[in-house]
């Protein structure tokens, strides 16, 4: 095994945990917040996700000798960040996120329920994870509004660095975040002790509560989008660099690890799409079967930068929340994108497609019920609708 290690990997595996934790760690922490999250019970999530995801890479690339890159739910931090507070405050949403955690286990363990949520019209899907996007893609505009000399060196760091390597416009807009914290924002007398403070790790326990507006708010949504945004599209691009591994052992181990960070704040543990890709590429390494060394050095890389997530997470604390908002919205935009030209690329679906993409977008809850959910349920019934009067005209 350990014959299979290689510089190249070590390179390739230290980069992949800092592009995966650095372009998204603003989206996660975002999206507890906005769940009810103190900053300590956000920094415990991100701590919590960031070993989760470090160990779950580990085993499951050791015990197959597969690249298996693990990430946390970036468009499910995103869907927090949309639905907002639920009744019962943080220990519900906790709450959802253990439910969602055990929805991925029974997927992976029981094949009729991994079919159903893949039969979900992709669509709608889609349609779905861009409405939820779309709000904190506005961040990086609202804060050139906010103060220009503020937000402009964000995006401008993001678009020029982006435009000649798009894997690094994030970091580089993280980069100018630093910068403008570090030169341009007004640092409270005492801040930086506190910031010291923060160097060890801490993790707090939130005793989780289930409420049915938070299962159908965030644990239903938060299942879908993780399963439809991340664990397919991560199996899906094993097999285009030649691996077939089994995806109902992926998907179980992953909703084991969620179940095991949840009730420290951690929303959600998948299979890695986008960074996915580096660690099982010929850039890990020219032969196929010592790539799984990337995976397993990202792992150990994210296990040391959840240890530092206290630090990350005072350090952002101490600008004003729409710069971090910002480069969170930066860190989607590709994501969206995506979403929304798969969601209306084709004629028949794109009606659904449209009313699940505004119901979502507009961010209005019915019944304490978050605006996924029925965006969700509007364009599925709308495209039933389309199909029988279809059949009607035969």
């Amino acid at each position: 095994m350990l014959k299979d290690f290689s510089v190249q990997s070590l390179f390739m595996g230290c980069l992949t945990a800092f592009v995966g934790f650095a372009s998204s760690f603003a989206v996660v922490l975002h999206g507890l917040q906005a769940v009810g999250a103190t900053d300590a019970q956000a920094a415990s999530g991100l701590t919590a996700l960031s070993i989760a995801m470090g160990i779950c890479a580990i085993v499951l690339s050791l015990t197959t000798r597969l690249p298996i890159s693990i990430a946390w739910s970036t468009p499910g931090a995103a869907l927090l960040a949309s639905a907002g507070v639920v009744e019962g405050g943080f220990p519900a949403a906790v709450g959802a996120f253990l439910v969602c955690a055990v929805l991925i286990v029974i997927a992976g363990l029981f094949r009729p329920l991994g079919r159903a949520v893949a039969s979900i019209p992709a669509p709608l899907a889609n349609a779905m994870l861009a409405g939820v996007l779309i709000g904190l893609c506005f961040a990086p505009v609202k804060a050139i509004s906010y103060n220009p000399l503020f937000g402009l060196p964000i995006v401008l760091a993001w678009i020029a660095v982006g435009a000649f390597r798009r894997l690094w416009a994030v970091p580089a807009a993280l980069a100018a975040f630093a910068l403008v914290l570090a030169f341009g924002v007004h640092v409270p007398d005492g801040a930086l002790a506190s910031l010291e403070g923060s160097l060890l790790p801490r993790v707090e326990f939130a005793m989780p509560v289930f409420t049915l507006a938070a299962l159908v708010s965030i644990a239903l949504p938060l299942f879908i989008v993780t399963m439809a945004s991340q664990n397919i599209p991560g199996i899906a691009v094993l097999k285009v660099n030649h691996y077939n591994p089994k995806p109902g052992p992926l998907f179980a181990a992953t909703g084991l690890f969620s179940i095991l960070s949840a009730p420290f704040g951690g929303h959600a543990v998948n299979l890695a799409a986008i960074t996915a890709a580096m660690c099982a590429g010929q850039d890990a390494h020219a032969d196929p079967s010592r790539r799984y060394w990337a995976a397993v050095v990202a792992g150990m890389a994210y296990i040391v930068l959840g240890l530092l997530a206290g630090a990350v997470t005072a350090f952002v604390g101490l600008a004003p929340p729409i710069l971090i908002e910002a480069v969170a919205g930066l860190a989607l935009v590709a994501a969206f994108s995506g979403s929304a030209m798969a969601a209306f690329q084709h004629a028949e679906t794109r009606e659904a497609a449209a009313i699940t993409f505004l119901v979502t977008a507009s961010g209005v809850s019915f019944a304490g019920i978050s605006g996924a959910f029925w965006g969700l349920l509007a364009g599925g019934l709308m495209m039933l609708l389309q199909k029988f009067v279809q059949m009607t005209k035969r």
